[in-house]
């Protein structure tokens, strides 16, 4: 069993404290979050900034793995995870998680690509961990 970590740490009321969030790694040491970063535009980071960095990297790492089964290596994929916040009963939940993902992939067709483009949505552990939410997806070979 792999088991990783991440920390955060929170001063003060809702809108006017503030918190840190730290990684295992230290890659994220005490970077700070807070309300207005999260419902403001704030300029620090916030839960929801970092489930999308999450699940756009495990979405990608996964694409790899599904496109490597197939004799294909990317030569590069980009995603970006658009994570919604949005009220519901009285509370706030992740309600969408939107894919976009761009890859270059030497010799492969878009049939083949949206194929593993989909079952790497499907597969990749964080959509496992997000089953409340709407996981959808727009997959451009390029």
């Amino acid at each position: 069993m792999i088991k990783k970590h991440g920390s955060a740490n929170w001063k003060g009321s809702l809108k006017e404290g503030n918190g840190t969030v730290s990684t295992q790694t230290g890659v994220l040491d005490k970077q700070n979050y807070g309300f207005k970063s999260r419902f403001e535009g704030g300029t620090n980071t916030n839960p929801e900034e970092l489930i999308g960095a999450a699940h756009a990297a495990c979405y990608s790492m996964a694409l790899s793995m599904i496109l490597g089964q197939s004799d294909l290596t990317p030569d590069s994929i980009d995603t970006k995870a658009t994570v919604s916040l949005d009220e519901v009963d009285g509370g706030f939940a992740v309600t969408k998680i939107h894919l976009d993902v761009t890859a270059s992939i030497p010799g492969a067709d878009d049939a083949k690509f949206q194929e593993a483009a989909q079952a790497a949505k499907e597969g990749c552990p964080i959509s496992k961990l997000v089953t409340g939410a709407e996981i959808t997806m727009d997959a451009k070979l390029v």
